[in-house]
């Protein structure tokens, strides 16, 4: 009885303290798979996780975390919210400026979780007399951070599978501490779920639920964007927007957030200067000194330029406005393979006769197979010096 009571009272302390460092949202759940971990498996055999194939690399590992760190005993979920602001509207939707998705508005979330959760295992291993307890994780590990945080009582999960509080929605990020310690499991949320509600499945920009609760990462514009390195599919450009770093639009329409989304409060989330709703052209004209610059300390650094760039020259592309043409006729030039072929295909969205030239001058020297092929194809689009557009 006694060692239950120090249980509960460990637990108690730990979660006090995580407050006090700041996480907005803890919970315990027990290192066992969760109930529904061997979905994962029909998951990545069907493809959806596209290019990461770290997640089946891991996936063993993955669906129980007692093999991921050998003699976990319970999983310590911390959450913090990032939403600082709303953007401006007019800004926002300005088809000449690109959207970021709102967790990347700050300072990278990494650099302000991890240190955290090591704040509050070093706590834990001083209350429970020794050191190397466990792991702490942000996003990094090989956790199914979202179905475990619905076993440590955090929430949800929605259609959109995003983890949401029936009282705080789902604008939180996560972060776990898998450790050997006993600790007092708390109990899934006893209310929530989406019921009829298809509002995330309909309102996607590329249609990348195959299903509630299934996401083909595929068609994803998170994926798409930062965690596919290639090029980016022809059909699913249009769709994209003038999305350039991530997507919240399933997290835009959720009732749970409209009614309970939270704010943050934590300073670091504050939006840095021109990252809520930036200029394309001034992205488009970065160079490799101005990206690291400017995106020093920021998630966005993750998909290097010519990831950015790529996803700028799509949205350019969407905009389809002529006064994008001098700068992206500049960027046709750039070292980079990806870049060109997509600012070719963005170039061939908006036409004229001074794209053709541009894209003609550009081809004879190419000398990137796909990048020629993207200009043939945008050359294809393109109405030729001197050709009749009337019928007959």
């Amino acid at each position: 009885m006694q060692e239950l009571q120090d249980v509960a009272q460990l637990t108690a302390d730990l979660k006090a303290e995580a407050q006090r460092l700041g996480f907005d949202l803890v919970g315990i759940a027990e290192a066992a798979s969760p109930p529904h971990a061997p979905k994962l498996h029909d998951w990545l055999q069907a493809g959806y996780a596209g290019e990461m194939a770290y997640l089946a690399r891991n996936a063993a590992r993955r669906v129980d975390p007692g093999v991921a760190v050998p003699g976990s005993r319970s999983v310590v979920v911390c959450g913090v919210h990032y939403r600082a602001t709303e953007p401006d509207p007019a800004l926002w939707h300005d088809p000449s400026r690109g959207q970021i998705s709102r967790y990347a508005w700050g300072d990278d979330y990494h650099d302000v979780l991890l240190p955290k959760l090591r704040l509050l295992q070093a706590w834990l291993e001083a209350h429970v007399g020794r050191a190397e307890i466990g792991r702490s994780y942000v996003d990094t590990g090989p956790v199914l951070e979202r179905p475990v945080g619905v076993m440590a009582g955090l929430g949800f999960q929605g259609k959109n599978t995003l983890l949401i509080h029936p009282r705080q929605g789902s604008w939180f990020l996560l972060g776990e501490i898998l450790v050997d310690v006993p600790l007092a499991c708390d109990a899934p949320q006893p209310v929530g779920g989406c019921g009829g509600c298809t509002r995330c499945l309909q309102a996607c920009p590329t249609n990348a639920f195959v299903g509630p609760h299934v996401l083909d990462a595929r068609r994803c514009i998170s994926y798409l964007t930062i965690e596919l390195k290639g090029p980016i599919p022809r059909e699913l450009r249009p769709l994209m927007g003038n999305h350039i770093y991530g997507c919240d639009v399933c997290q835009e329409v959720c009732p749970w957030n409209v009614r309970w989304g939270q704010f943050t409060s934590e300073p670091a989330f504050t939006p840095r200067p021109d990252i809520v709703a930036p200029e394309l052209l001034t992205l488009m004209a970065l160079d490799d000194e101005q990206f690291r610059t400017r995106f020093k300390g920021s998630p966005i650094k993750r998909t290097k330029r010519r990831g950015l760039l790529r996803n700028v020259a799509v949205a350019l592309g969407n905009w389809g406005d002529p006064q994008a043409v001098p700068v992206l006729a500049r960027a046709l030039n750039d070292h980079e393979p990806l870049i060109r072929g997509h600012v070719a295909w963005a170039l061939g969205r908006i036409g004229g006769e001074v794209v053709h030239d541009v894209l003609v001058e550009r081809r004879a020297v190419e000398d990137d197979a796909w990048v020629c092929e993207e200009i043939d194809l945008a050359l294809a689009e393109v109405v030729r010096p001197g050709a009749s557009t009337s019928e007959g």
